[in-house]
């Protein structure tokens, strides 16, 4: 691991994984980088910069507890270009870890080289899913041995009776089978409940503010959805391609929340050819 100083002194991680020109990857969740292995073989083609953010994994932090609220950390990101020495850079977020790009980007339009946001958190825009569009995600999925019991964790969640969290993680893969649990698993161990709630206090985001700054991002965007995901589906995923001028929606059919383990060679081909790398 790499560390360098955040502008309030916290010393942060990152970690290079492959060679060749640099990607610098923003976990979702608040969870260190490691979730995100090589995402699918993607280090074959470019050098990923794997950012802890301040709180997790190698990094220090976060100082005050809302120094993780997705804005403050914003100046961490620019710091990290400063010294990999970029004049651009090239992001790629999950989930959340979207929220965060999409903040830097319209933060920061001038230093952006070209933006990937696989299975990507939409809050930062004020982009909301409903009840209704997860449920018919879900019933896409009744076929599944697991479905029962998601479902009723789901509808319990909705009627506010309280829901076993745990039973919905299936949702989460296309396929819910022993490499699938075992990496949830490892994300269950990670995970920082305390940290994911500052990151996402409503404080964090100003969406119309953030939306009409995108407009002078004129960097190229893919947005990569899965068929499957009910975290941010395919209708969501479009409107928040549309909030950037030059951005194209990639849906990759069978995939979930977590593509470069869904479908690695679909999710690494497409990433490869929008950024334009040869193997």
């Amino acid at each position: 691991m790499t560390t360098f100083g955040a502008p309030d002194g916290v010393q942060l991680a990152y970690r290079l994984v492959g060679e060749g020109e640099p990607v610098v990857c923003v976990p979702g969740g608040m969870l260190p980088s490691t979730y995100l292995g090589d995402l699918g073989g993607l280090s074959a083609y470019r050098q990923l910069v794997m950012v802890d953010l301040r709180g997790t994994g190698e990094s220090g932090g976060p100082g005050e507890p809302e120094n993780w609220r997705c804005d403050r950390q914003v100046p961490d990101l620019e710091v990290l270009r400063e010294h990999l020495g970029l004049e651009r850079m090239t992001l790629l977020g999950h989930s959340a870890g979207a929220s965060l790009v999409t903040r830097y980007a319209a933060a920061y339009p001038e230093r952006i080289e070209k933006l990937v946001f696989a299975t990507p958190g939409t809050r930062s825009v004020g982009i909301d899913l409903t009840a209704d569009r997860r449920r018919q995600v879900l019933e896409s999925r009744k076929d599944q041995p697991w479905y029962a019991e998601v479902s009723a964790a789901f509808e319990a969640l909705q009627t506010g009776e309280g829901a076993d969290w745990a039973a919905l993680h299936p949702m989460s893969y296309a396929r819910w089978d022993a490499e699938t649990q075992a990496h949830q698993a490892f994300e269950d161990s990670l995970a920082n409940f305390d940290a994911l709630r500052q990151f996402n206090s409503p404080d964090a985001f100003d969406p119309p503010a953030t939306r009409a700054a995108l407009e002078k991002v004129d960097a190229p965007a893919l947005v990569l959805a899965g068929a499957l995901d009910w975290g941010t589906d395919t209708v969501a995923a479009e409107a928040f391609a549309g909030v950037f001028p030059q951005a194209q929606l990639v849906v990759l059919p069978g995939v979930a929340h977590h593509p470069w383990l869904d479908d690695a060679e679909g999710f690494v081909s497409t990433v490869v050819r929008f950024l334009g790398t040869t193997g």
